[in-house]
């Protein structure tokens, strides 16, 4: 097949150069962008007299056409024509002749293919913002179930205070929220079109791209037509949003495999979302929480894949652009099965609130509290953690918590300590954090409020 950027070439291209370079075996699930840009492209071009309006007309149909046989899968991609610009003029010029040549007037595949881009991390960044969106309502649903459920609270994995399991999960639900902010961040960012830059320096034809971008939907035009073409930031901001949000789902996957242990017996997972293993017949496995976890590593190497190829590359279009696409539509696939698929998971997981109420007996997480009793009754501080510690020793040695502790003990190490045994209860000292982002039931409604207003206004 004579090649449409043949005309300098005195020899054929290498079929292992042809397979070698061809990029349609990814680059297809453009077309849909690749057509709708095109067909913005071939208006404009009619609309200013560039090329003749029948002709603009005679492309805009021949494209529609197109796009209604790659729906219905009549239309089979041709590796010798390199990629879905090119397969698309392709078939174009087969279905309307000599006119289809028009369609590239004031065009390059360079802002062409950035166009693409930017339309397609646009999509799939609104897709990703309703998934993540839908997954904290279902935190706030949880949330909302369990604002009396006292768990223990953990710092380098040991009980440190404890806390709810309302409060706890609404952390995943602002960090989830700070998700859906840099996908919004990254979605302005990409809402520039570039068309128009051509190759690199624009071009010499009195083009509209106002008129383009207002077609298109796109909030504005790119400033630079070098920056335009070589640009491939917003496609790393969008794998950096989406392995920051696989980052999230992992930790909260790993508190899930962690929680599902015998020792921990906080959760049970439903037994449509576990598996069983070939040998051991009494196991009931958290795999979904785990290949979450795993896909994690997937992000970041899509992230770190796309940030390697970018760092040495001079402007303007290079070539080694051709492989930012893998990594975003991987990234896209990752995302796309597991937010939904860790919704699913949450929403028919079993927790134990009696569970997490037994870990709290003996615990000694409610210390802090003691000490800052003393600290109420004028006692410094750094005093006080020494008592208190002192306490935590005396209750070690004789087998006791520090609820089973009478007034005349708790007195023999401070005064001030005979009438603190009610600062020692858990839920006492869940109330007392009641100040913002503290952990009491009414600071807990308050937040859980804010959460809903957060999902009701939107990032996108």
């Amino acid at each position: 097949m004579a090649k449409l950027w043949g005309g300098r070439f005195s020899k054929e291209t290498s079929e292992l150069v042809d397979r070698f370079n061809a990029s349609i075996g990814f680059d297809v699930r453009l077309w849909e962008h690749d057509i709708e840009g095109s067909v913005a492209h071939a208006r404009m071009l009619g609309k200013c007299g560039i090329i003749p309006a029948p002709d603009a007309e005679a492309i805009v149909r021949g494209l529609q056409g197109i796009a209604d046989d790659i729906r219905a899968g009549k239309v089979t991609f041709d590796v010798a024509a390199e990629d879905i610009h090119m397969n698309i003029e392709k078939l174009l010029h087969e279905r309307i002749g000599e006119v289809a040549g028009k369609l590239h007037t004031a065009r390059s595949r360079n802002d062409q293919i950035a166009l693409d881009m930017r339309m397609y991390v646009k999509a799939q960044t609104k897709l990703i913002d309703e998934a993540v969106r839908r997954l904290q309502l279902s935190l706030i649903h949880l949330a909302e179930q369990h604002i009396e459920t006292v768990m223990p609270g953990y710092t380098h994995l040991q009980h440190a205070q404890p806390v709810t399991l309302a409060h706890h999960l609404l952390a995943y639900f602002w960090m989830l929220q700070r998700d859906r902010e840099r996908f919004a961040d990254c979605y302005r960012r990409t809402d520039v079109l570039p068309l128009g830059s051509a190759a690199l320096a624009g071009t010499s034809f009195p083009i509209d791209r106002e008129y383009v971008a207002g077609q298109l939907g796109f909030a504005r035009i790119s400033e630079n037509s070098m920056d335009a073409v070589s640009d491939r930031d917003f496609v790393v901001e969008f794998l950096a949003a989406a392995a920051i949000l696989g980052m999230h789902m992992s930790r909260f996957a790993e508190e899930i495999i962690l929680w599902n242990t015998r020792e921990f017996g906080f959760v049970e997972l439903d037994d449509s979302m576990a598996t069983g293993s070939s040998l051991m017949p009494q196991k009931k496995n958290p795999d979904v929480a785990e290949l979450i976890r795993a896909k994690a590593g997937r992000l970041y190497g899509d992230l770190v894949s796309l940030l390697t190829v970018l760092k040495g590359l001079p402007l303007t279009y290079n070539k080694d652009l051709q492989e930012d696409k893998e990594p975003v539509f991987d990234a896209v696939d990752t995302v796309l099965a597991c937010v939904p698929m860790f919704q699913k998971l949450i929403e028919t997981i079993r927790f134990h609130p009696e569970a997490m109420s037994e870990a709290l007996e003996g615990d000694f997480s409610n210390a802090t509290d003691l000490a800052d009793y003393l600290v109420s009754q004028g006692v410094p501080f750094r005093s006080a953690h020494e008592v208190i510690g002192r306490v935590v020793q005396y209750c070690l040695k004789q087998g006791k918590s520090l609820s089973e502790l009478d007034a005349g003990e708790l007195s023999s190490f401070s005064e001030k300590l005979a009438d603190a045994g009610a600062a020692s209860e858990m839920r006492q000292s869940v109330e007392a954090r009641d100040m913002p982002g503290g952990t009491s039931s009414g600071q807990l409604r308050k937040q859980i409020e804010a959460a809903k207003n957060a999902v009701a206004e939107g990032s996108l």
